[in-house]
């Protein structure tokens, strides 16, 4: 058989010496004649970011890896926590009781069963300043986030680039996803053979983020059954974009409750005329107007990401033990005061657990690390 990846060797060996072969780890998807050798060496070539390695992320990226997707972009902003094992399908006890960066552990984790896929993982915020560097390169965007903000963020980038990415949401028992073939620019400049016919965008369907009270795995809880339904379908529309079949992917946002069977789809067939994003290409989000601190999904936390700067943990270990308890790894620093745990990232970001008042984030931040 042919090599699935012609640019590098065709088989993977073990720590035992044991030799796993493509024709062997990918033959079930092979006989999947919409699949079949071309489509999976196509895989092979291809390359997708995952946004956020939390329950979707993590789901999404072990579904990719296991498919045979050649190279991997994982960004997440978290470590893990014990809350997470319910439905977190990449993680362990070791991770949580280690307080494991999401995106590290991710990626150690699929190096365990697939170390033929490539896996860059990025310990970081998707903000404006870092995001075409963060995905620049990729084929594809799957959208595993837990706020609106980096999603509109991620559809004004996708626009502009012209690339696709996939929405995905999941809360109680409730799942949600639809893909983005963003148009062309401008109205007269469509290539003569496009890649794609493009759908609507995110702000074509939603033309503001949503206002007022917004449901989280924290306050309504979430069901690991739901959080695998949405990287499955997430991941089934995303094989059927990297091996060019984009006839065959569904232009609907799907919405389905796994408890009550309640099932609702709104068309997404095309881009909505006037749309600020994709029609007049008005990138608010990239530019990064007005982007807030953000609260986390899953518990009583804020995100400080206004500083950046590089941290030397011993350095800091030394600083802050006087003032409570301290652990650090090469990855992380936290730092734990009273009903306050800080943890603090190489770049300088921070996560401050037991409080969502943001001006008391700030407050403990400028007094233990600096302002």
């Amino acid at each position: 058989m042919e090599p699935l990846y012609p640019e590098s060797a065709s088989s993977t060996t073990s720590v035992e010496g044991t030799v796993i072969e493509d024709h062997e780890r990918y033959s079930r998807q092979i006989l999947f004649r919409q699949i079949g050798v071309e489509g999976q060496a196509r895989l092979g070539r291809s390359h997708a970011a995952v946004v956020g390695c939390g329950a979707t992320g993590a789901a999404a990226a072990s579904l990719l890896a296991r498919a045979g997707v050649g190279t991997l972009t994982l960004i997440d902003r978290d470590f893990v926590e014990p809350s997470n094992l319910q439905r977190q399908v990449l993680f362990d006890e070791a991770d949580a009781l280690e307080a494991l960066p999401k995106a590290e552990a991710a990626r150690r984790k699929i190096a365990q069963f697939n170390s033929r896929v490539t896996v860059r993982s990025h310990i970081a915020d998707l903000v404006p300043e870092n995001i075409a560097t963060l995905l620049g390169d990729s084929d594809l965007i799957l959208d595993a986030t837990d706020n609106f903000e980096t999603r509109y963020l991620i559809n004004d980038f996708a626009v502009q680039q012209t690339k696709p990415w996939i929405y995905a949401a999941a809360i109680g028992a409730y799942a949600a996803t639809m893909n983005v073939l963003p148009r062309f620019a401008g109205s007269g400049s469509d290539p003569v053979d496009p890649v794609w016919r493009p759908t609507a965008c995110l702000a074509c369907l939603f033309p503001k983020p949503p206002s007022g009270p917004v449901e989280t795995c924290d306050t309504s809880g979430i069901l690991s059954t739901a959080v695998n339904f949405a990287a499955s379908i997430q991941v089934t529309e995303a094989l059927k974009l990297l091996t060019g079949q984009t006839e065959a992917i569904r232009r609907t946002l799907l919405s389905f409750d796994l408890w009550t069977s309640e099932r609702s789809e709104i068309s997404a067939q095309n881009p909505r005329e006037g749309c600020a994003v994709c029609d007049r290409r008005e990138f608010t989000h990239l530019a990064g107007l007005g982007r807030p601190h953000i609260t986390l999904c899953g518990r009583n936390s804020v995100q400080i990401h206004e500083h950046h700067r590089a941290v030397d943990f011993a350095a800091m270990r030394d600083r802050l033990t006087p003032h409570g308890q301290v652990r650090f790894n090469n990855l992380l620093l936290r730092f734990e005061r009273g009903p306050h745990v800080l943890t603090l990232f190489g770049d300088g970001r921070a996560i401050i657990q037991g409080t969502t008042d943001v001006t008391m984030a700030r407050s403990l931040y400028a007094r233990f690390i600096g302002s």
